[in-house]
């Protein structure tokens, strides 16, 4: 009894520490040992409002402490990230992982990718599935692959009830926006929001009731706009008049939805939208990502708010490659370091509602991209096999999730050959 009111004593007292230190009375004071300690690096925290010279420290799965010149005597492994940049976690807002399912031509199947496979090598600890499943088959991609996979895998439930599967997203008597509300209810941890896409018909209902779903479930809408009947729908209606401040709308950049003017000039209504609260998302893909729509969005002054793949097998080796060469592509574009990693961590943990991600607050969750930043010549294509050449090319070089290296490059995590099976040998001698 006295060892465990000994220990509540002393968890009490550091929870006071960090509280008065969050409140102005000074930094907490440092961990006696901490499991990792990334030194050396450039670390970029949007929420935080850091892009400068720190070390990172990590214990336990969490961010224990992210300061100058921390002690390495006191680190298990040290992890020397010398001209790297350290950022949170990477999310993709816009991926496609229900595989498995064994049915070809769509992407509650054969043209879904496992999350693991693509995930960690880019950065990415956090992937949002948006619309390949439905209510009604949700809890089979959950148990299929969510519940398996390593890397954190959350869902924008599509409108549609069978998701992006055989029966297609073209049928309003599958889009119930109570079954949709409900399973959003019944799974919260892992359901953040509703997708729409695909609808093919002159009206508005797959919007209509995907944004009737969300008020019920308290989440955000993202729209994939089909480009049929822009006369019957206009983008500045989608904008104005369906979505709601904090929605989102991927593909920003396709040129597929009168996102350009037949003067060559930004929708003004994209403008309005975003005025209005609306969230533009990349969303790049197999087909919506073009330099003729990008180049003169950003001459304008219209980036993204975030930056994300729309991964799956018709995009990943093709123009897209992953979600650094997508971040990239919009450091070419002219926005800075700190730009992308904010469109590609805070940002989108924001629009998700799960801001206890994409940061690295101490205390917090030990999601962290270690991003390398090349200067040369690079082409970009884009989803019409166009190049556009850039000076930058961002690359993952160590990726870590919950406190557990899960992608390491140039083995810059790894013990030294020699002193490794030196170790060994040792042991055998005994």
């Amino acid at each position: 009894m006295f060892h465990f009111m000994t220990k509540l004593a002393c968890s009490c007292l550091l929870t006071l520490v960090v509280l008065l230190a969050a409140c102005g009375g000074g930094e907490a004071p440092l961990p006696e040992s901490y499991a990792m300690l990334l030194k050396g690096g450039h670390v970029i925290d949007p929420k935080n409002e850091i892009s400068a010279p720190m070390d990172v420290a990590i214990s336990d799965g969490k961010i224990v402490a992210v300061r100058e010149n921390l002690p390495e005597d006191r680190a298990e492994k040290v992890v020397d990230v010398t001209g790297l940049y350290v950022a949170p976690g990477l999310i993709d807002l816009h991926a496609h992982v229900y595989a498995g399912t064994g049915i070809p031509g769509v992407l509650t199947g054969d043209s879904s990718v496992y999350p693991d496979h693509f995930s960690f090598r880019s950065g990415c600890t956090t992937l949002v599935d948006v619309g390949s499943s439905g209510q009604r088959n949700f809890e089979d991609f959950k148990d299929r692959v969510i519940d398996r996979s390593k890397t954190r895998v959350l869902v924008m439930l599509n409108v549609a009830g069978g998701g992006m599967g055989v029966d297609g997203e073209n049928d309003p008597a599958d889009m119930e926006p109570e079954k949709i509300a409900a399973m959003i209810k019944k799974h919260p941890e892992t359901i953040i929001g509703i997708k729409t896409a695909h609808y093919s018909g002159p009206e508005w209902v797959s919007v209509e009731r995907a944004v009737e779903a969300a008020n019920l479930a308290d989440v955000p809408v993202m729209v994939d706009f089909g480009g049929n009947h822009p006369e019957a729908r206009p983008i500045g209606e989608l904008f104005l008049e369906k979505l709601r401040p904090g929605d989102i709308y991927t593909h920003m950049y396709s040129g597929l939805r009168v996102e350009l003017t037949e003067e060559g000039k930004i929708n003004p209504s994209m403008f309005k939208g975003r005025e209005r609260g609306i969230i533009f998302d990349i969303g790049h893909g197999g087909g919506s990502f073009t330099w003729r729509v990008a180049v003169p969005a950003y001459e304008e002054g219209f980036p993204p708010d975030t930056i994300s793949t729309d991964l799956h097998t018709g995009s990943m080796n093709a123009g897209m490659k992953d979600q650094t060469n997508v971040m990239s592509k919009i450091l070419n574009l002219g926005s800075s370091i700190e730009d992308v990693v904010r469109m590609s961590t805070w940002k989108p943990a924001q629009v998700i509602k799960r801001t206890e991600l994409g940061n690295l607050s101490e205390g917090g969750i030990a999601d962290v991209a270690v991003l390398r930043l090349d200067e040369g010549d690079f082409g970009f294509l884009d989803t019409k096999r166009v190049t556009r050449k850039g000076d930058k090319l961002l690359t993952a070089e160590l990726t870590i999730k919950d406190g557990k290296v899960e992608w390491d490059l140039n083995g810059r995590a790894g013990e030294d050959w020699e002193t490794a099976y030196a170790k060994e040998e040792n042991r055998v001698d005994r």
